[in-house]
């Protein structure tokens, strides 16, 4: 079955630094890419960034472009979004979930349960 968990976020203050973990089980990371995404208070779930294994590939929306690098541990099936110089507006409910291998972001094949990021001075 498969399952994500993400952890690591918390308060933090502006230009400081989070790395999210995301825990996935019941597949291998060349199965699925793994997209995060957040949502915002009283804005819609967006996209901000895949990796694909299988094909060593990574994408990031502009807004995080430069400021949050992924990675990946196969032995451990898990992936990392390291986030810094945070700032304000990266305050959201952040979410990994299994995509396409080709890292197109529709229609995930499983979600984790989210993580909460404020950064706040």
């Amino acid at each position: 079955q498969l399952q994500l968990v993400e952890s690591g976020g918390g308060l933090v203050q502006p230009g400081g630094s989070l790395r999210l973990s995301c825990a996935a089980s019941g597949f291998t990371l060349d199965y699925y890419g793994i997209g995060w995404f957040r949502q915002a208070p009283g804005k819609e779930r967006e996209g901000i960034s895949c990796i694909s294994s299988r094909y060593g590939n990574t994408y990031y929306a502009d807004s995080v472009k430069g400021r949050f690098t992924l990675s990946s541990d196969n032995a451990k099936n898990t992936v990392y979004l390291q986030m810094n110089n945070l700032k304000p507006e990266d305050t959201a409910v952040y979410y990994c979930a299994a995509v396409h291998d080709m890292c197109v972001m529709l229609s995930p094949a499983g979600w984790g349960q989210g993580t909460q990021v404020t950064v706040s001075s």
